[in-house]
């Protein structure tokens, strides 16, 4: 009975592995800027809260995607309810992909992922000049979106090991 208790405990811990992951990454403001790179950001939660909203759309809850957004700006000091709004629209072109697609294609997904960040990022970078009136780098922002279109290939591609490991059957 025991051991039957210890396994149900890890497997609840491990389906909720992409929640645990998305508020540690929103968290956990990575800086890479001690190894001289002066361009090289990539936003990590676009890429799990895309994934994870059109292959599993049961694991994350759009109650804690909106909660991470919220800690995101805390964190980041970005005016209350930006990263909220940008994660959830990230889920809703997700949710319109996987309703559309009868045959899913990681290379469809990517380009789509790319669509997704460029007019997500497009938003709020418009709303954060226009009514914050914020100076931004453009720069920033596109090697931003660069290296987290790039970076979706490889994080998909663990994330599809992590969901063959846990629940024990391919993708959708």
């Amino acid at each position: 009975m025991v051991k039957f208790q210890k396994k149900k405990i890890t497997y609840e811990i491990l389906k909720s592995f992409p929640i645990i992951l998305l508020f540690v990454s929103v968290l956990n403001e990575l800086d890479l800027n001690y190894l001289n790179f002066k361009y090289f950001s990539f936003n990590f939660p676009f890429i799990l809260v895309f994934y994870f909203s059109l292959k599993k759309s049961d694991s994350l809850g759009y109650g804690f995607i909106f909660i991470a957004g919220l800690f995101n700006d805390a964190v980041n000091g970005l005016p209350i309810g930006l990263s909220s709004l940008s994660y959830l629209l990230v889920c809703g072109f997700a949710a319109y992909l996987r309703n559309i697609t009868l045959r899913p294609d990681l290379i469809k997904d990517w380009l789509f992922f790319l669509m997704t960040i460029c007019v997500t990022n497009s938003l709020i970078y418009f709303l954060i000049v226009v009514f914050f009136k914020v100076n931004l780098n453009y720069l920033d922002y596109i090697f931003n979106i660069l290296f987290t279109f790039l970076f979706y290939i490889i994080f998909a591609y663990f994330f599809d090991i992590y969901q063959r490991f846990v629940f024990k059957k391919e993708n959708d």
